[in-house]
């Protein structure tokens, strides 16, 4: 088993590059060990195909240096906060026993981001229940809570609760989401369907919602999260 400090559960991949590469990083390089469990491949995408998205998500994991990245598998635009899929994200959880996961936003216009937003919130709480049973490898799993979930700030704009600097990390988040050339802009699929998220003013959108964020709290650029459980420091000074 692979303990992480933190693990993002993103619907999509490529959502975690978008919401939260920075904040990966800069964790990273703090010295934790971040992993991204992607609840879905992706499969109903406009462009490209789930082979095309999982090579793409392995470049990505690369650029961002993560310690682990899986995919869970389930069915990309019909899944609803079940038990089935619950198990699913419990097994995920019990199996990296993180301190910290981050997923998709509260409500968002991909209607794919709210609900896996509500499975994992649901998951990371029954996760913590040790007669909630599930097994990894044929052994019985432990019972786990994270002590923090936290949701990225997608398409639609959400007031956060933290915002996260993420200045020295802004260049690797862009290229970590430019290696979903499928997704995103690359002139080597103009022939293809074009997209909301494929024009070239996509990603003018990502950086003028980080640069906002980040003029919030006097640096160049930052990311934001949301919290249902209420923050709490032990030292006024360290709100600065």
């Amino acid at each position: 088993m692979i303990k992480l400090d933190i693990l993002i559960l993103p619907v999509h991949p490529d959502d975690a590059e978008l919401g939260c590469a920075g904040t990966i990083l800069k964790h990273i390089a703090a010295g934790k060990k971040v992993g991204i469990a992607d609840l879905t491949r992706g499969e109903l995408g406009t462009r490209g195909s789930a082979e095309i998205r999982e090579q793409e998500a392995a470049d990505a994991s690369h650029i961002l240096g993560l310690t682990v990245r899986e995919n869970l598998g389930i069915p990309d635009g019909f899944f609803q906060n079940t038990r089935e899929y619950q198990l699913k994200v419990i097994e995920a959880i019990r199996k990296y026993q993180p301190e910290i996961i981050i997923t998709n936003a509260h409500h968002d216009r991909h209607p794919d981001h709210g609900r896996a937003s509500e499975l994992v919130e649901a998951s990371a709480f029954l996760s913590g229940l040790r007669k909630v049973e599930t097994s990894f490898n044929g052994e019985l799993q432990q019972a786990w809570r994270p002590n923090l979930v936290l949701h990225f700030i997608q398409d639609n704009y959400i007031k956060p609760d933290v915002l996260v600097d993420i200045t020295q990390h802004w260049d690797k988040k862009i290229e970590s989401i430019r290696a979903y050339g499928s997704q995103f802009y690359n002139p080597e699929w103009e022939n293809e369907p074009q997209t909301y998220i494929s024009s070239p003013e996509f990603i003018q959108v990502v950086e003028a919602r980080a640069r906002e964020f980040g003029k919030s709290i006097s640096v160049k650029y930052a990311e934001g999260f949301t919290s249902k459980k209420i923050l709490g420091v032990d030292n006024l000074f360290d709100l600065f």
